[in-house]
Formats: structure tokens, C-alpha cells, sequence
């Protein structure tokens, strides 16, 4: 059974989910998964310096409460078990270890953050356990030779620094560069991305870099050091909590850079607003999804449908947050796989179908952005677009960027 086969890629969330009734045909099945059960692991940051992504992990549970309420996969309601490991990544080994071992779910769906993934990539792949569509846009996700059981989901970090690069060479040609970024992988694909786009240029472009430790109270020292650099770009890599930080700060020195920041940070209600909505005017990202503050998608019936989801299931979230939009569209990814899977669901065919995927199309990603996955490819989303913050919302400008490699 293919992809192509079993995912309807209409407008409407619902063309993608909709399940015909119940379903408890013979199958094959793996760990955690019955005539009406699929057990699905996750781990979150709801708490911790990345609390604010622990909106994902909601939206992700709210979906797919919308799927089991309309008769579940093939008949099988999924069984979310979504756990807080603060971001740190031992708790995340503790966790995981109890997903698999104790709650014996199918697979890992959508662990958030690199330090986090990290930890547990190694154990998953030893165990054969699929670790699938990973909250986290770090390269290593895509390595189906060594790691064969694990797929990311967003755009590789860095692809979108690349993108950042390419513009400021056609853009900003003599551009001072510093670079914020995270003591981690996270951050320092950032880097290497940004060295990787701007090539031989990149030593004389990059004129000086900080890290933080997320275990740091602010970043307001960091931001104040760039500044004496000289540099007048400025690429931020950090979670929302430092972003709105660096922003924040930035405005209030009164240094004026071209800034570049992280899609990892762009939504409006936990960066924006905190930072001061008039604090980040200016600021440039790439993006892959709608953002739901952008007036322009709001009579579409894309939007429509994810505006009725939210307010029956996810009722308690906040309208502006794009995470939001990132836990519906990952967690769509997530049922698409299952149902090609159809009834025989274990570990090796949904990984089979995990990295099978053929121009999937997903309501809230950008127009023109689809998610393909193959046996020796295992990043779903290759295309982004460069956007521009103006005070409410994000101001997509430019063509949808691809081609870019892994």
C-alpha cells in the first residue's frame, strides 16, 4: 500500500483523516497496537526554558482527540502519551525508556528539541523502535544509514541558514555578521549553515559570535558584546524565551542590525508579544506554514477548518499561536502514516511508510510546500519562504526556496 493511495490531498484537513467506521480486520500488529488501540509516545517541554513549545504537544493531543472522536484510524483510536521532560535531556531518556519499555507504545512521534533527540536517538535506533517526525530541524535526523529509525519533520536548520546566507550575499553584500546562537546542535547548524551558504566569504562576512546555555537568566550581556562587534546583521539562534530576549534588548540599546531569527521562534503570542510586537518590526525568518495571524489566509477554508478545530478541541489555546498550527500539521503527518499503514501496523511498516512518502499536502503549510519522504531521504519538509515581521504578523515575500540539499 503506497502513500499515493491512501492520502486524499484535498484543501480540507478532513480529506486527510476521515476514517470510514470501525475496522478490526486480522492485521499485523507491533507493540501497543490492538483491534482498537494504537499507542503512540511523545515527550515535551511543558515545562522548563522551552515551556512555551509545550504548545505543540497540546495541539498534537487535541488532533487527535478530533480523529478518535470521528471513529479513530481504521477503527483503532490512538492512545497519545505525551510526558514533560522539562527540555533536559536525561528526564527525556527517563521518559522514553518508560514509553517503551513499560507503556510499550508503537513508536515516537514528534519528541521536541535537538539536546532531548539526541539523547534518545541512539537507544531508539538500537532498539528498533521508529522515532518519527521529530520536533527538530537538526541534520542528524536525516541519516537512514545509521540511523534507519528516525525521520524529522520541520526544514533542516541548516537549509533555512543557508537561505538566510543566499540573501544577504545578493542583498547585503558587505554585510558584519554575528551570530546568537545556542550552546548545542541547535544552534550551531545554525552556524554551519550560515558558513556553508555564504562559502569563502564566510570568515571575512562573520565578524563575531555568542552562545547562551539555556540555563542562562537572559542573554542581555551576549546581545550587548555583538553590538561593540561593529556587525550590522545579525542571525539569532535560541528558543522563544531568549529570542524575545535578544529582541527585546536589541531595541532597547538602540542597535539597529538587520536580524535574521530562527523559525524556530517566530510566533507572534510567545515571542513577539513578550518581546514587544514593536520591538521585532523588521525582524526576517523563513517560514512553511500559515501563520495564523496573517490576515490573508483567514477566509480560505483551510484556515476555517483549523479555526473549528480549535475551538472544539483545542478551546484552552491561544488563536495567535503558531504552535498551534505546527501541532495540527505534524500531528496530520502522523495520521497520514498510520492510515497508509492500514492493518498491519508494525514497527517495520509504519517506518516503511514513514519514508515513503509521495508530495503530501497538509491544509496549513505554505502554498506550494508539500512533505515527501524516500528510502535514502528521510526529511519531509525541503521548502521554505522568507518572511518579514511588521508589527501584527508575518509578511511572506519572495519565492518558496528549495533545492537546497540536506
Amino acid at each position: 500500500m503506497t502513500m499515493r493511495q491512501t492520502i486524499l490531498t484535498g484543501l480540507a484537513a478532513a480529506s486527510l483523516v476521515l476514517a470510514s467506521g470501525p475496522v478490526f480486520a486480522a492485521g499485523q500488529y507491533g507493540p501497543g497496537v490492538s483491534d482498537t488501540e494504537i499507542k503512540i509516545g511523545n515527550t515535551m517541554p511543558y515545562s522548563g526554558p522551552a515551556s512555551a513549545l509545550g504548545a505543540i504537544g497540546k495541539a498534537e493531543a487535541a488532533y487527535f482527540a478530533m480523529i478518535n472522536d470521528q471513529g479513530g484510524i481504521n477503527g483503532r483510536k490512538i492512545n497519545f502519551i505525551s510526558r514533560d521532560d522539562g527540555y533536559s535531556p536525561p528526564k527525556t531518556v527517563e521518559m522514553v525508556r518508560k514509553l517503551v519499555e513499560e507503556d510499550q507504545v508503537l513508536l515516537l512521534f514528534n519528541t521536541l528539541g535537538t539536546p532531548p533527540n539526541t539523547a534518545i536517538h541512539g537507544y531508539l535506533n538500537d532498539n528498533k523502535v521508529p522515532q518519527l517526525l521529530v520536533a527538530s530541524g537538526a541534520n542528524q535526523w536525516n541519516d537512514p544509514k545509521n540511523h534507519p529509525w528516525t525521520t524529522g519533520w520541520p526544514p533542516s536548520y541548516r537549509v533555512e541558514a543557508r537561505i538566510y546566507a543566499r540573501y544577504i550575499l545578493k542583498n547585503l553584500p558587505d554585510a558584519k555578521i554575528a551570530v546568537l546562537y545556542q550552546n548545542d546542535d541547535f544552534g550551531k547548524d545554525y552556524l554551519i549553515g550560515l558558513r556553508e551558504g555564504l562559502g569563502d566569504k564566510a570568515d571575512k562576512m562573520i565578524v563575531a559570535t555568542q552562545t547562551y546555555e539555556t540555563t542562562d537568566p537572559t542573554v542581555d550581556s551576549q546581545v550587548v558584546a555583538l553590538q561593540g562587534s561593529g556587525a550590522d546583521v545579525l542571525l539569532t539562534a535560541a528558543v522563544p524565551k531568549f529570542a524575545a530576549q535578544a529582541i527585546r534588548k536589541i531595541f532597547d540599546i538602540g542597535w539597529k542590525p538587520t536580524h535574521f531569527l530562527t523559525n524556530v521562534s517566530i510566533a507572534v503570542k510567545a515571542v513577539m508579544q513578550p518581546a514587544g510586537p514593536e520591538k521585532a518590526v523588521g525582524v526576517i525568518s523563513a517560514g512553511y506554514l500559515k501563520e495564523p495571524t496573517d490576515p490573508q489566509w483567514q477566509d480560505t477554508p483551510e484556515y476555517k477548518e483549523w479555526l473549528a478545530w480549535m475551538k472544539k478541541y483545542n478551546a484552552s489555546a491561544n488563536l495567535a499561536d503558531f504552535f498551534t498550527v505546527y501541532g495540527y500539521s505534524a500531528a496530520q503527518t502522523m495520521v497520514a502514516v498510520l492510515k497508509a499503514s492500514g492493518d498491519n501496523l508494525t514497527r517495520d511498516s509504519v517506518m516503511k511508510e514513514a519514508t515513503s512518502i509521495h508530495d503530501l499536502k497538509l491544509p496549513m503549510l505554505l502554498p506550494g510546500i508539500t512533505v515527501s519522504t524516500s528510502a535514502d531521504d528521510f526529511a519531509p519538509i525541503k521548502q521554505m519562504q522568507l518572511e518579514r515581521f511588521d508589527g501584527a504578523t508575518w509578511q511572506l515575500f519572495g519565492e518558496v526556496i528549495s533545492g537546497f540539499g540536506s
